[in-house]
């Protein structure tokens, strides 16, 4: 072979080389770009009263906004499920659901796991705070202190407060442990539907209703209300360890742009500014990862929760 056509077969080589480089990296280009939404809408469901909830969250916003680069809306659902059907209609990017619900979601194709909450431990009695950051948490049933009601066996003809039916502690968690205790809430009791935990300690309170399923401890939610609830409402009762809450999003956000908001949202919960929102929001501490088996429980309960149906 000559030395013109070795030079011309190399010229070849380094042409096709140069071109395929910049195909690649117009290709990473564009995938990138195409795998970043315009947009992200978030949404939450109140643990409190709703429009305390909703001011507390939207500052959420500039920070994810800021991190991601790209706008981002928050917005507050009336309940689990219409979070979840926003979800499955994609009108809802990312929602943060707890066990149940996400366990619903997931189901239903609407929603995959992103992240887990972390929280601070309660310590009884008095539920005092602790300083280990835990991903799990207990429900319990709250009475008037003084009542006659002593023990969960004492429920039966008895009102209680009690949240949505996807709630873990406010709903799936006390009534599944109960009926397999043997005692059906939903045949042997009156139960009042409330939104927000902090509601259903403060019916306990008033008196609208002999007992609350809450989370442990909610009675810390209503302290600027009676600064002496710890005294005046008591627990009776504590379900065994629900999962932390989830940070969930719709399956068909790009993975590559799950990892980058993960990550965002890991890095908030380390920043003061972040911390401080969703303490103020859910009382969380902190994201952290998680897998789809460690909500097990909640699918055990989910079918415990059927049968008190038929």
């Amino acid at each position: 072979m000559t030395k013109i056509k070795k030079f011309l077969i190399a010229c070849f080589v380094l042409l096709l080389t140069v071109g395929a480089t910049a195909c690649s990296n117009s290709s990473k280009k564009s995938s990138s770009s195409s795998n970043t939404p315009k947009s992200l809408n978030v949404q939450f469901v109140p643990s409190v009263a709703a429009n305390k909830l909703e001011a507390r969250a939207k500052p959420m916003e500039k920070l994810l906004s800021k991190r991601l680069g790209i706008p981002v809306h928050v917005s507050m659902s009336t309940d689990y499920n219409g979070l979840v059907e926003a979800m499955k209609s994609k009108k809802v990017d990312v929602g943060f659901l707890p066990s149940d619900a996400y366990i619903m979601a997931h189901k239903q194709k609407a929603a995959d796991l992103l992240l887990q909450s972390v929280r601070y431990g309660i310590k009884q009695p008095n539920g005092v705070q602790t300083k280990e950051l835990v991903n799990s948490y207990r429900g319990e049933i709250l009475v008037k202190k003084g009542s006659k009601i002593k023990s969960w066996k004492d429920l039966k003809g008895k009102s209680i407060s009690v949240q949505d039916i996807t709630s873990d502690s406010g709903y799936v968690f006390p009534v599944a442990e109960l009926k397999q205790k043997g005692l059906d809430v939903t045949k042997s009791c009156k139960t009042v539907s409330v939104k927000g935990a902090d509601q259903g300690v403060l019916n306990v309170l008033n008196g609208d209703t002999d007992a609350a399923f809450v989370f442990e401890d909610a009675r810390n939610n209503v302290k600027n209300d009676d600064p002496k609830i710890m005294s005046k409402v008591v627990p009776i009762y504590f379900t065994k360890r629900i999962p932390n809450d989830t940070i969930s999003v719709i399956p068909s956000l790009p993975k590559s742009f799950q990892k980058k908001l993960a990550k965002a949202f890991i890095a908030i919960g380390k920043s003061k500014e972040g911390k401080k929102i969703i303490e103020n929001v859910y009382n969380q501490e902190g994201y952290t990862y998680a897998k789809d088996s460690d909500y097990d429980i909640i699918r055990q309960y989910n079918k415990v929760i059927a049968s008190t149906k038929k």
